[in-house]
């Protein structure tokens, strides 16, 4: 049971219904975090919204965003998320083995992937300034500045999410992460 107010889909007026609307319109539903998030602040919404668009036109993949997704979720142990992003995780052309594995922080049939989850995890996992060799090995592994830059806000866009619903306990609509 949700612990934020959350309206029904059909209840929302206004940004909110605007937001809701355009996201069923884009994936044929509105998930419960997002339901949740747009109940209670529709601009905050339509700012996780927009990084998300900032983040497509961005110079990582899908897959590499995914993988960031699904390693930062597992470190923050959001259920929620590690439903959702198994699910995209898929669609972006992850296979079963290599999310299970960035769940768990490497991604061995990619290098250049494996040093970025690296990377995202250490980041999340660690407090002060990041070691340099931590920018050095993802920027070895073939990631430039811009990439790097574009992996942190992934990195707390996602974060931002698993903590809504940490704090929320959203009511899974996604199947279970295995």
């Amino acid at each position: 049971m949700s612990r934020l107010h959350t309206i029904e889909i059909n209840e929302a007026t206004g940004e909110t219904a605007q937001l809701f609307g355009a996201i069923k319109k884009a994936i044929g539903t509105v998930p419960n975090a997002y339901r949740a998030l747009g109940s209670n602040a529709p601009a905050v919404l339509g700012h996780v919204l927009q990084t998300g668009a900032v983040l497509k036109q961005g110079e990582l993949s899908a897959r590499e965003q995914e993988a960031i997704n699904l390693s930062v979720s597992e470190a923050s142990a959001c259920d929620y998320c590690l439903a959702a992003h198994s699910l995209t995780g898929k669609m972006a052309g992850l296979s079963a083995e290599q999310i299970q594995e960035a769940r768990k922080g490497s991604f061995s049939a990619d290098a250049k992937i494996d040093a970025l989850v690296k990377f995202a995890v250490r980041l999340v996992k660690t407090s002060g300034t990041l070691p340099a060799d931590a920018v050095e090995s993802v920027k070895q592994a073939g990631y430039n500045d811009r990439q790097i830059v574009e992996a942190i806000l992934a990195v707390s866009a996602i974060l931002f999410t698993n903590m809504l619903n940490r704090v929320n306990d959203t009511v899974l609509d996604f199947p279970k992460a295995a």
